[in-house]
Parts: C-alpha cells; sequence; structure tokens
C-alpha cells in the first residue's frame, strides 16, 4: 500500500485527482484507483506517474523518505555521510545495496537490522529485484546458508535473499527465514490444522519442529538463493 497512500498524497497536495492522473499518463481511472487500493502490482506507468506527481519512482516506492521529496520546500541540506554517498552512487548506476546479515544468533531489538549482526552489503540491479519484492528495497536483506540442514536445496555457504515484508504464511512449504528461540533459521514452514506451525528441513535426517503460540517469528520470505559453482 506505500505506493498507492503516496499517490494518493501526492494527488492531495497538488490539488489534482485520479482522473486528470489516468487521462495524463493513458490509462483507465480504473487501472488507478486498483493502483491507489493495492488491487494490483503493475507498476509499468510508475515513471509516468511520478512525473504527473512531481515526484520520484523511488518516492512512490518507498525507497526515499518524505524528506526527499522534491516538491517540499527549499531548506540547506545536511552534510551526507559516506554511506549515504555510496548508496546515491549505487542508485545512480542503478545498483540498490542491500545490508547482509548474520542470520545466527538474535541480539534482540525492534528490527532486522537490530535483531542479527551487519556483515556487509550486497549490490543488486534494481529493475531485477522489483519484480520479485513486495515493498521497498529497505525490506530486502542477505544472509548466507549454514550448515546441511537444507540440503539439497540450500548448502552451506549459499547466499538467500530475503523480504521481510513478506511475513504471512498464505502458501505451505515455502522457504521462510524465521526466529525459533533465539536462534535465526532458514526452513520450510507448514501451518498445521490446530493453528501450529511445523518447521521443516529439506534434509530427511533433521527432525521436524513444532510451533505453537508465538513461538516462531517470521522474518521475511526468502525470494532467492545463489551459489558459487
Amino acid at each position: 500500500m506505500i505506493i498507492g497512500n503516496r499517490i494518493r498524497r501526492r494527488l492531495a497536495e497538488l490539488n489534482s485527482s485520479q482522473g486528470q492522473l489516468a487521462r495524463a499518463i493513458g490509462v483507465s481511472p480504473q487501472a488507478i484507483s486498483k493502483m491507489v487500493n493495492g488491487d494490483t502490482k503493475d507498476t509499468g506507468k510508475l515513471y509516468q506517474i511520478a512525473k504527473f506527481l512531481k515526484t520520484t519512482p523511488e518516492y512512490l516506492t518507498g525507497e526515499e523518505n518524505d524528506a526527499d521529496d522534491p516538491v517540499q520546500s527549499v531548506s540547506y541540506p545536511a552534510k551526507k555521510t559516506p554511506a549515504t554517498l555510496e548508496k546515491e552512487e549505487a542508485r545512480d548506476l542503478g545498483l540498490a545495496l542491500i545490508p547482509e546479515l548474520e542470520l545466527g544468533y538474535s541480539m534482540g531489538g525492534g528490527n532486522v537490522i537490530e535483531m542479527f549482526e551487519h556483515t556487509g552489503v550486497a549490490p543488486f540491479k534494481r529493475e531485477w529485484l522489483r519484480p520479485m519484492m513486495k515493498g521497498s528495497f529497505n525490506d530486502l536483506f542477505v544472509a548466507k546458508g549454514e550448515g546441511d540442514s537444507m540440503i539439497p536445496t540450500l548448502l552451506d555457504g549459499d547466499i538467500v535473499l530475503i523480504d521481510t515484508a513478506q511475513k504471512n504464511i498464505l502458501q505451505q512449504d515455502r522457504i521462510w527465514a524465521l526466529s525459533y528461540g533465539d536462534l535465526g533459521m532458514i526452513k520450510r514452514v507448514r501451518k498445521l490444522p490446530d493453528g501450529g506451525y511445523q518447521i521443516n528441513s529439506d534434509n530427511p535426517a533433521v527432525t521436524p519442529m513444532t510451533a505453537y503460540d508465538g513461538e516462531m517469528h517470521v522474518i521475511g520470505r526468502v525470494i532467492w538463493v545463489g551459489r558459487r559453482m
């Protein structure tokens, strides 16, 4: 709903309407309504929409915060940190710098970045990522698979890309990043009729676990796996 909320906000700020936006970019009013209401994932007209709304595609998708909105009043810019400059250089090259986390012992905290140790960044092409993710680039992180519990699907040292915007287990046996107790892990999950969850490994030698009543926390869905050949 990030895109829909920000389109609605920009239309209000510009005293414009969904119908005017639809006519300007050559689509039906129903198509704009579906995007605003979150009923479609089609972002093929995102650049034209951003141009009409006098903003950027990154602002509409949530990759940039309100402070980056180019139509806000001009103020003196804050001094940019090396990390900010690095992100801007990557964006100019069409890349997103995705944090790499150590998905092992959980350190607590209010979000994924605080829960696990940050070990680096991994560059990915933005246009390659967009069709796979549900939220913004800020919802993504990468981690390394450890051990042999998920072989042959995941080998020790494989890289997995995790989307934290996907937390609802709506289909059985997909692969998820989880926190179970104080440990982070990558497993398949099956929802049970009694409300519990069966945590499965692809390695048949590893016994499944069952979680009830908040014992398991879904960190995000594994949307891509990469390995060195």
